[in-house]
């Protein structure tokens, strides 16, 4: 994919997204984005935010969130497999309106922080109120491109990710950055969609299908050779089969659920 293609992908994805920040500004229920099209969860194809149950989180979780801040546009809760502990620094790949990093900075706690990462002014806006508005002091937003991190090498211990490496035109990127700013020992813990089966032409060249997590879904075989060509090591990728019945409601009539599926993906920088 050339440098046009993949800024054209960026473009839409960014623009997508904004509107659902901005469609949500009042903190109620997310409502469908003016623009229409897909999206990475029911919630913003006009549900609500309980469909953050339907993936995993916990009621707890939901409403231990900052009001606003879970817009329901996750597809699993990578908080699950993270085993974060006090005093981790933990950087959020794509941290939206900021419902996991707000999370994460429960567990990790005063002695802790957490960098929230998106290139959606919008949402980085929405994040950072919602932040002021509970008092939480352990987190901090940075705009930015998650294939040029602005974080520095070596420093985060965990790197999370909800259902937004997909979207990136140029994954390879993206793990070579999650390795260069992870600390020796560190580890990702990240919820995404992956391919089951290749995608029909009309799925796979839709930009609706790509910002909607569904087009940009690479195979398990091709994340695995990604991440170690990027370094990394102990490469798990396991399938929620049950995502089907959630994945369905994103692009109603597509059959999107036939070829891509929600999966969990870990592995660690050795020392």
């Amino acid at each position: 994919m050339n440098d046009t293609a993949d800024e054209a992908i960026r473009a839409a994805v960014r623009d997508h997204y904004a509107s659902v920040a901005t469609g949500a500004v009042k903190d109620d229920p997310v409502s469908p984005p003016e623009s229409g099209g897909g999206c990475c969860a029911p919630s913003c194809c006009g549900g609500s935010t309980s469909s953050s149950l339907k993936v995993g989180y916990s009621p707890e979780d939901v409403s231990s969130a900052p009001q606003g801040a879970d817009l329901g546009l996750g597809c699993g809760n990578p908080q699950a497999i993270a085993s974060l502990k006090p005093g981790e620094i933990v950087l959020d790949l794509g941290a939206g309106a900021g419902f996991d990093a707000f999370l994460a900075a429960r567990q990790v706690g005063p002695s802790g922080c957490v960098i929230g990462v998106d290139m959606t002014p919008a949402m980085l806006e929405k994040a950072s109120r919602n932040a002021a508005k509970a008092g939480i002091r352990n987190v901090e937003f940075r705009l930015g491109e998650i294939e040029h991190l602005p974080v520095a090498d070596a420093s985060v211990d965990v790197i999370m990710s909800n259902c937004v490496i997909n979207l990136s035109p140029d994954k390879p990127a993206v793990f070579a950055e999650a390795f260069r700013v992870l600390k020796p020992g560190g580890r990702i813990a990240v919820s995404d969609v992956v391919a089951i089966k290749p995608l029909p032409d009309a799925l796979a060249r839709s930009v609706t299908a790509h910002a909607g997590c569904i087009a940009g879904a690479a195979d398990i075989g091709t994340l695995k050779a990604m991440l170690a060509e990027s370094g990394f090591a102990d490469i798990r990728i396991t399938i929620n089969e049950q995502s089907r019945e959630f994945i369905r409601d994103w692009l109603p009539g597509s059959g999107a659920e036939s070829y891509v599926a929600s999966a969990t993906i870990q592995a660690t920088k050795r020392r």
